[in-house]
């Protein structure tokens, strides 16, 4: 187990936990347009509209991942009541498959902090916001085969839900070969995290209001290709 979880008191341990990795896409690209800006407006919106739900204010877990100059676990898991968005800023390429692997790696430690503290947990979330394709990885290389059998076979073992959201210049091709087989990539067009963050906002509420066996509808922001539903637990 890391030592992040090592150190740090899960909050609200009578409750279910639903922890959320937000792996966004900080290189140099996101700058153009201020996307960057826009995004980080958009976590705080996320935060915002969470805090309102005092049951997703106790069960959601919150963890921000970046790649851009590096890859950088810049908040690791909180409640959102103590979770503090980042100001993010854009430099840098995309190292996407070293930030999958690390958004991965955090999930697992969380779920084994929950298991050696008694907590149940709903399946873990990773959201991933790109507007590029990976800088450290080819298709069929390595690097690629092992990113794309974790992220398949996690979610086919029902240990996580991936999800991919393409910006502007997003290869949605790459991005689909990558993403699990059942929840293709969207594109966000126009820029609206805004409303992308209401979106997984209110997708997070339903998720925490839900029982064993739930079957979740998640709402159709994202038209006809977006993702219809999912199963919580």
């Amino acid at each position: 187990m890391s030592s992040l979880n090592d150190v740090v008191d899960i909050a609200y341990p009578q409750q279910p936990h639903c922890p959320t990795v937000l792996l966004l896409d900080t290189s140099g690209s996101m700058s153009i347009g201020g996307k960057i800006h826009d995004l980080s407006a958009g976590i705080r919106t996320f935060k915002e509209e969470i805090e309102l739900d005092d049951l997703a204010r106790k069960r959601v877990d919150v963890a921000v991942i970046t790649f851009g100059d590096t890859v950088s676990v810049t908040n690791g898991f909180s409640p959102v009541e103590t979770f503090e968005p980042p100001e993010l800023h854009a430099d840098g390429l995309t190292p996407m498959g070293e930030a999958i692997c690390r958004a991965l790696d955090l999930v697992e430690d969380r779920k084994a902090a929950y298991r050696e503290d008694g907590i149940d947990y709903y399946r873990p979330w990773i959201f991933l916001i790109t507007d590029g394709e990976p800088t450290d990885m080819l298709d069929g290389d390595d690097r690629w085969r092992e990113v794309t059998a974790r992220i398949h076979e996690g979610e086919e073992a029902g240990r996580f839900l991936f999800f991919t959201v393409g910006l502007d210049e997003a290869d949605m091709g790459l991005l689909k070969k990558l993403s699990p087989p059942n929840r293709a990539p969207v594109r966000l067009r126009d820029h609206r995290f805004h409303e992308m963050f209401l979106w997984l906002s209110r997708s997070q509420v339903k998720v925490s209001a839900s029982g064993p066996g739930d079957q979740i509808i998640l709402e159709d922001f994202f038209g006809p290709d977006g993702w219809g539903e999912i199963q919580a637990f």
